[in-house]
């Protein structure tokens, strides 16, 4: 018991290795072979299957599946199953990418960063977009209702009723979004929002905002109207880097919890039910919190560069 104490194992297990080292000295004490089927793919083989997936492609198809993986190593498919999952590969998998051409993409990636990481005092940070031509659809058939063993089931046509646009800011520090809703997609829209924003926000604070570097952004009705409101701050993302706004994230959140799976007869149930999810979203609002610094995220850039210079070689 004081040997299993001191271990902290089990008095059984104390007593069985106890026993085969009378039996058989220090012969007993390795491992006995277990029982099972010998193994049959070596690490020979499991490097092979992965050289194999990372550096060459199938002679026909886009991608390796395992069925065709098997029958170029001469391997089982359930064996390339596993070699994939333990090594993480998914050849079946494939996402998108896009890397700015924007000549100031540092310095802007490092202006808004900044602000997300160390906003300036007395000053309110607001991430601004406009998602347009927001669609209000009706499905051709009923909702089937979700039921025990079976999802909820809607039909792959719809109705068109018209569409509407959402101007949106959203508070960094806090994540209350003020919204503004409008039918017409016009540059007028963005000089309104702007002043609306200015009787909402409090008169002592500047006002930085981040939005995308869009033509009718530097009107010259904006440029005007910037100069009569001189407490007003434009940062730009760079040219394709919509990921840099914190409102895009905003806009996902209001698309697959209202937007995606509603049912709008019209233009005006479709603005309602925008309006109610704004409202909802301001009495408990969440701060998306930006993580990463300037210098991480340039660094993940730089090697992603790197990489595709490789690949063409």
């Amino acid at each position: 018991m004081e040997v299993s104490r001191r271990l902290k194992v089990a008095p059984e297990a104390v007593r069985t290795w106890r026993r085969r080292f009378l039996d058989r000295g220090l012969d007993g004490l390795p491992d006995e072979p277990r029982p099972g089927v010998p193994r049959q793919i070596t690490d020979a083989d499991v490097e092979r299957g992965i050289v194999k997936t990372l550096e060459e492609k199938p002679a026909n198809p886009t991608h390796w599946s395992t069925r065709s993986m098997a029958a170029a190593t001469g391997m089982s498919q359930s064996a390339i199953s596993r070699i994939w999952r333990t090594s993480a590969l998914a050849p079946h998998r494939c996402e998108t990418f896009k890397l700015s051409t924007d000549p100031l993409f540092i310095d802007k990636v490092r202006d808004v960063v900044g602000l997300y990481l160390d906003p300036p005092e007395k000053a309110l940070v607001l991430c601004l977009d406009e998602k347009s031509q927001i669609q209000a659809l009706d499905r051709s058939q009923p909702v089937l209702p979700i039921m025990p063993g079976v999802p909820e089931r809607r039909s792959h046509d719809y109705v068109r009723a018209g569409t509407t646009n959402l101007f949106a800011a959203l508070e960094v520090a806090t994540g209350k979004v003020i919204g503004s809703l409008h039918r017409r997609h016009r540059a007028a829209g963005f000089r309104n929002f702007l002043t609306k924003l200015d009787k909402e926000v409090p008169a002592d604070l500047d006002v930085h905002l981040i939005l995308h570097n869009y033509a009718t952004h530097k009107t010259p009705a904006i440029k005007k109207w910037l100069l009569a409101h001189p407490r007003f701050h434009l940062h730009f993302t760079p040219t394709g880097s919509s990921w840099l706004n914190l409102v895009e994230r905003w806009f996902g959140e209001l698309t697959s919890k209202k937007l995606r799976r509603g049912v709008h007869r019209s233009v005006q149930a479709l603005e309602r039910d925008i309006r109610t999810w704004l409202a909802d979203w301001n009495e408990h609002p969440r701060p998306f919190v930006w993580t990463k610094t300037a210098d991480e995220i340039l660094d993940k850039v730089a090697a992603y560069c790197q990489r595709i210079s490789d690949s063409r070689h």
